[in-house]
């Protein structure tokens, strides 16, 4: 008769599988058998695959998990991570003058657009040279200020917006600069 090594005292750490004449031993997932074929040790999940997770993988027993950076949330499918729109769920310390703008992991407080001399505020991102006022002769009749948050990882060249002008004037000039935003990036407009 066989005689049940897994019911006298399991020699296995997890699940003992009883054979004629001898035994096996087998790991939940997440384990692997060491060699010694009685031992069963975790097994790292996160050095199988960089693409496990978005962002960090972290391994745990007989399992992982996947985690994001601050200013992110964990989708439904446990890898990925989306930007928490802080502007959108109105989590952010901007003054009631400032506008809050979203960046990817935080955010932004942008003060206002504030016109100067000569110039005249018209609207919270415009402004304009009066052409009766002497100073505005050989200054641009109006000054428009647009904020864009661009996302990483685009393929270029690639369309980002489209201006147009219109003039009113013959032999008016239009110039569009890029005042700020762009630390160490390239960037440019035809």
């Amino acid at each position: 008769t066989d005689v049940n090594e897994c019911t006298s005292e399991n020699p296995c750490t997890q699940t003992c599988v009883n054979t004629y004449g001898s035994f096996l031993c087998r790991c939940e997932p997440g384990y692997e058998l060491e060699a010694d074929g009685v031992n069963c040790s975790d097994m790292d999940e996160c050095s199988f695959s960089e693409f496990l997770c978005q962002h960090e993988c972290v391994n745990g027993p007989g399992s992982y998990y996947c985690t994001c950076p601050p200013g992110y949330n964990l989708l439904d499918d446990s890898r990925s991570c989306q930007d928490i729109n802080e502007c959108e769920i109105r989590n952010f310390t901007c003054t009631s003058q400032q506008t809050c703008f979203n960046i990817p992991g935080e955010y932004k407080c942008l003060d206002p657009v504030r016109c100067e001399e000569p110039y005249l505020q018209i609207n919270e991102n415009r402004c304009m040279c009066p052409a009766e006022n002497p100073g505005c002769r050989d200054q641009p009749f109006t000054i428009l200020y647009r904020v864009m948050d661009m996302v990483s990882g685009r393929s270029v060249p690639s369309d980002i917006f489209q201006m147009q002008a219109t003039t009113r004037y013959p032999g008016a000039y239009y110039i569009f600069q890029i005042k700020s935003g762009n630390e160490g990036r390239e960037f440019y407009m035809r």
